[in-house]
Protein backbone atom coordinates (compact mmCIF):
# COMPACT_ATOMS: atom_id res chain seq x y z
CA UNK A 1 0.00 0.00 0.00
CA UNK A 2 1.58 3.52 -1.28
CA UNK A 3 2.14 5.62 2.05
CA UNK A 4 1.13 9.18 2.04
CA UNK A 5 3.01 12.26 0.97
CA UNK A 6 4.87 13.83 4.61
CA UNK A 7 6.15 16.90 2.01
CA UNK A 8 5.08 18.17 -0.95
CA UNK A 9 6.05 21.00 -2.50
CA UNK A 10 4.21 22.30 -5.88
CA UNK A 11 5.21 24.30 -8.43
CA UNK A 12 8.03 26.12 -6.52
CA UNK A 13 9.61 29.92 -7.29
CA UNK A 14 11.81 32.19 -5.53
CA UNK A 15 13.49 35.56 -6.15
CA UNK A 16 16.33 37.22 -4.20
CA UNK A 17 15.14 40.89 -5.81
CA UNK A 18 15.27 40.23 -9.50
CA UNK A 19 17.43 37.22 -9.26
CA UNK A 20 15.30 34.09 -9.51
CA UNK A 21 16.90 30.92 -7.91
CA UNK A 22 14.40 28.34 -7.49
CA UNK A 23 11.95 27.38 -10.70
CA UNK A 24 8.94 25.59 -11.23
CA UNK A 25 10.49 23.10 -8.07
CA UNK A 26 8.20 20.33 -7.53
CA UNK A 27 9.43 17.66 -4.88
CA UNK A 28 7.46 14.84 -2.59
CA UNK A 29 8.86 12.56 -0.27
CA UNK A 30 6.86 9.82 1.58
CA UNK A 31 6.07 8.80 5.08
CA UNK A 32 9.32 6.17 5.62
CA UNK A 33 10.99 7.62 2.86
CA UNK A 34 14.77 8.90 2.79
CA UNK A 35 14.88 11.89 0.24
CA UNK A 36 17.73 12.64 -0.81
CA UNK A 37 18.14 16.78 -2.08
CA UNK A 38 21.72 16.07 -4.30
CA UNK A 39 23.43 19.27 -6.14
CA UNK A 40 26.43 21.37 -6.11
CA UNK A 41 27.26 24.15 -4.03
CA UNK A 42 24.47 27.12 -4.82
CA UNK A 43 22.41 24.77 -6.61
CA UNK A 44 19.34 26.16 -3.97
CA UNK A 45 19.24 23.45 -1.63
CA UNK A 46 19.40 25.96 1.29
CA UNK A 47 17.27 28.40 -0.22
CA UNK A 48 14.65 25.77 0.06
CA UNK A 49 15.10 24.56 3.06
CA UNK A 50 15.02 28.04 4.14
CA UNK A 51 11.37 28.25 2.20
CA UNK A 52 10.33 24.71 4.08
CA UNK A 53 11.33 26.39 7.11
CA UNK A 54 9.68 29.67 6.97
CA UNK A 55 12.96 31.65 7.63
CA UNK A 56 12.12 33.24 3.75
CA UNK A 57 8.39 33.71 2.82
CA UNK A 58 7.52 32.10 -0.78
CA UNK A 59 4.53 34.03 -2.94
CA UNK A 60 4.79 31.23 -5.55
CA UNK A 61 3.99 27.54 -5.09
CA UNK A 62 2.72 25.39 -2.32
CA UNK A 63 4.66 24.13 0.15
CA UNK A 64 2.40 20.98 2.40
CA UNK A 65 4.21 19.44 5.52
CA UNK A 66 1.97 16.01 6.57
CA UNK A 67 -1.06 17.85 4.93
CA UNK A 68 -1.14 21.36 5.81
CA UNK A 69 -0.57 24.16 3.90
CA UNK A 70 2.66 25.99 5.47
CA UNK A 71 1.02 28.96 4.05
CA UNK A 72 -2.57 28.60 5.16
CA UNK A 73 -1.71 26.87 8.58
CA UNK A 74 1.55 27.20 9.68
CA UNK A 75 1.83 27.02 13.24
CA UNK A 76 0.22 23.06 12.77
CA UNK A 77 2.70 22.47 9.67
CA UNK A 78 5.65 23.87 11.14
CA UNK A 79 4.92 21.78 13.99
CA UNK A 80 4.97 18.56 12.19
CA UNK A 81 8.79 19.80 11.47
CA UNK A 82 12.33 18.88 12.79
CA UNK A 83 15.59 20.79 11.34
CA UNK A 84 18.94 19.98 11.34
CA UNK A 85 20.94 22.93 10.08
CA UNK A 86 24.25 22.85 8.87
CA UNK A 87 25.96 24.96 11.24
CA UNK A 88 25.05 23.85 14.90
CA UNK A 89 23.19 25.78 16.97
CA UNK A 90 23.13 23.76 20.39
CA UNK A 91 24.46 26.25 23.25
CA UNK A 92 28.12 25.11 24.06
CA UNK A 93 27.78 25.59 27.57
CA UNK A 94 24.59 24.40 28.39
CA UNK A 95 24.44 20.23 28.96
CA UNK A 96 23.35 17.92 26.45
CA UNK A 97 19.81 17.29 28.86
CA UNK A 98 19.73 20.80 29.10
CA UNK A 99 19.80 21.50 25.26
CA UNK A 100 17.27 18.81 24.95
CA UNK A 101 14.66 20.27 27.53
CA UNK A 102 14.96 23.67 26.69
CA UNK A 103 13.66 22.73 22.79
CA UNK A 104 10.71 20.38 24.61
CA UNK A 105 9.97 23.86 26.46
CA UNK A 106 9.92 25.79 23.35
CA UNK A 107 7.52 23.19 21.89
CA UNK A 108 4.94 23.09 24.73
CA UNK A 109 6.05 19.75 25.83
CA UNK A 110 5.45 18.79 29.43
CA UNK A 111 8.45 17.83 31.59
CA UNK A 112 7.35 14.21 32.28
CA UNK A 113 7.27 14.10 28.02
CA UNK A 114 10.46 16.00 28.02
CA UNK A 115 11.89 13.49 30.17
CA UNK A 116 10.97 10.38 27.77
CA UNK A 117 11.57 12.01 24.81
CA UNK A 118 15.42 12.90 26.12
CA UNK A 119 15.60 9.21 27.09
CA UNK A 120 14.09 7.65 23.71
CA UNK A 121 16.43 9.47 21.29
CA UNK A 122 19.23 9.91 23.52
CA UNK A 123 19.20 5.88 24.20
CA UNK A 124 18.79 5.54 19.89
CA UNK A 125 21.91 7.51 19.75
CA UNK A 126 23.56 5.53 22.03
CA UNK A 127 24.08 9.46 24.29
CA UNK A 128 22.33 9.00 27.16
CA UNK A 129 24.94 8.26 29.64
CA UNK A 130 25.95 11.33 28.18
CA UNK A 131 23.43 13.60 28.99
CA UNK A 132 24.71 15.49 31.79
CA UNK A 133 27.92 16.10 30.05
CA UNK A 134 28.26 20.00 28.48
CA UNK A 135 27.47 20.42 24.79
CA UNK A 136 31.26 22.06 24.25
CA UNK A 137 33.00 18.78 25.21
CA UNK A 138 31.42 16.38 23.12
CA UNK A 139 33.50 15.74 19.65
CA UNK A 140 31.50 17.19 16.35
CA UNK A 141 30.41 13.61 15.58
CA UNK A 142 28.37 13.78 18.72
CA UNK A 143 27.27 17.42 18.81
CA UNK A 144 25.63 15.99 15.73
CA UNK A 145 23.77 13.35 16.93
CA UNK A 146 22.52 15.82 20.23
CA UNK A 147 20.95 17.81 17.38
CA UNK A 148 19.22 14.76 15.93
CA UNK A 149 17.63 13.86 19.33
CA UNK A 150 16.41 17.04 19.65
CA UNK A 151 14.80 17.18 16.07
CA UNK A 152 12.82 14.22 16.95
CA UNK A 153 11.98 15.27 20.06
CA UNK A 154 8.55 16.26 19.68
CA UNK A 155 7.91 13.20 17.29
CA UNK A 156 7.95 15.32 13.93
CA UNK A 157 6.57 13.52 10.60
CA UNK A 158 9.00 15.17 8.22
CA UNK A 159 12.85 15.86 9.05
CA UNK A 160 15.31 18.41 6.90
CA UNK A 161 19.08 17.49 7.60
CA UNK A 162 21.17 20.41 5.65
CA UNK A 163 24.56 18.65 5.22
CA UNK A 164 24.46 17.22 8.63
CA UNK A 165 27.93 15.57 8.06
CA UNK A 166 29.91 18.16 6.73
CA UNK A 167 33.49 18.42 8.89
CA UNK A 168 32.89 15.07 10.73
CA UNK A 169 35.76 12.13 10.47
CA UNK A 170 34.71 9.37 8.55
CA UNK A 171 33.44 7.12 11.26
CA UNK A 172 31.17 10.06 13.04
CA UNK A 173 29.68 10.43 9.12
CA UNK A 174 28.96 6.80 8.87
CA UNK A 175 27.51 6.83 11.92
CA UNK A 176 25.01 9.63 11.42
CA UNK A 177 24.41 8.19 7.90
CA UNK A 178 23.66 4.85 9.02
CA UNK A 179 21.03 6.47 12.24
CA UNK A 180 19.07 8.44 9.85
CA UNK A 181 18.44 5.33 7.79
CA UNK A 182 17.93 3.56 10.41
CA UNK A 183 15.10 5.90 11.49
CA UNK A 184 13.29 6.13 8.45
CA UNK A 185 13.53 1.69 8.47
CA UNK A 186 11.11 1.72 11.77
CA UNK A 187 8.50 3.90 10.99
CA UNK A 188 6.70 6.78 9.03
CA UNK A 189 9.80 9.86 9.26
CA UNK A 190 10.45 11.09 6.17
CA UNK A 191 13.58 12.70 5.53
CA UNK A 192 14.67 15.38 3.50
CA UNK A 193 18.76 15.20 3.78
CA UNK A 194 20.74 17.71 1.35
CA UNK A 195 24.10 16.74 0.48
CA UNK A 196 26.91 16.63 -2.63
CA UNK A 197 28.80 13.45 -1.09
CA UNK A 198 27.64 10.41 -2.68
CA UNK A 199 28.62 7.63 -0.17
CA UNK A 200 25.69 8.99 2.23
CA UNK A 201 23.25 7.63 -0.48
CA UNK A 202 21.49 4.39 0.18
CA UNK A 203 19.65 2.36 -2.99
CA UNK A 204 16.90 2.56 -1.19
CA UNK A 205 16.81 6.71 -1.58
CA UNK A 206 14.51 8.27 -3.61
CA UNK A 207 17.01 11.25 -5.15
CA UNK A 208 16.08 14.60 -6.32
CA UNK A 209 19.14 16.04 -8.34
CA UNK A 210 18.46 20.00 -8.27
CA UNK A 211 20.73 22.39 -10.20
CA UNK A 212 20.26 25.74 -11.28
CA UNK A 213 17.36 25.83 -8.95
CA UNK A 214 15.25 23.42 -10.76
CA UNK A 215 15.37 19.43 -10.38
CA UNK A 216 16.95 17.86 -13.15
CA UNK A 217 16.20 13.99 -12.31
CA UNK A 218 13.73 12.67 -9.37
CA UNK A 219 13.53 9.09 -8.51
CA UNK A 220 14.82 5.83 -7.47
CA UNK A 221 19.38 6.01 -7.09
CA UNK A 222 18.77 3.32 -10.14
CA UNK A 223 16.56 5.59 -12.07
CA UNK A 224 18.61 8.62 -12.00
CA UNK A 225 21.43 6.72 -13.43
CA UNK A 226 19.14 5.51 -16.18
CA UNK A 227 18.02 8.84 -17.40
CA UNK A 228 21.68 10.21 -17.55
CA UNK A 229 23.02 6.86 -19.08
CA UNK A 230 25.78 6.51 -16.98
CA UNK A 231 26.95 3.75 -14.71
CA UNK A 232 26.61 4.96 -11.72
CA UNK A 233 25.23 7.37 -9.41
CA UNK A 234 28.25 9.60 -9.17
CA UNK A 235 28.72 9.82 -13.24
CA UNK A 236 24.61 10.48 -13.43
CA UNK A 237 25.54 13.39 -11.50
CA UNK A 238 28.31 14.90 -13.11
CA UNK A 239 26.38 14.57 -16.46
CA UNK A 240 23.15 16.17 -15.25
CA UNK A 241 25.07 19.11 -13.32
CA UNK A 242 28.18 19.74 -15.76
CA UNK A 243 27.64 17.58 -18.91
CA UNK A 244 24.32 19.90 -19.81
CA UNK A 245 24.70 23.07 -17.90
Amino acid sequence: MAKHLALEITDLNFSYGKKQVLYDLNLTVAAGQCGILLGPNGAGKSTLFALITRLYAHKYGKIHLAGFNIQKKPLKALAQLGVVFQQTTLDLDLTVQQNLRYHAALQGMSRKKSNLGILEQLERLGMYERRKEVVRQLNGGHRRRVEIARALMHKPRVLLLDEPTVGLDAPSRHAIVEHVHQLVADGDLAVLWATHLMDEIYASDKVALIHQGAVKAEGAVEDIIQQAQADNINDAFFKLTLGKG
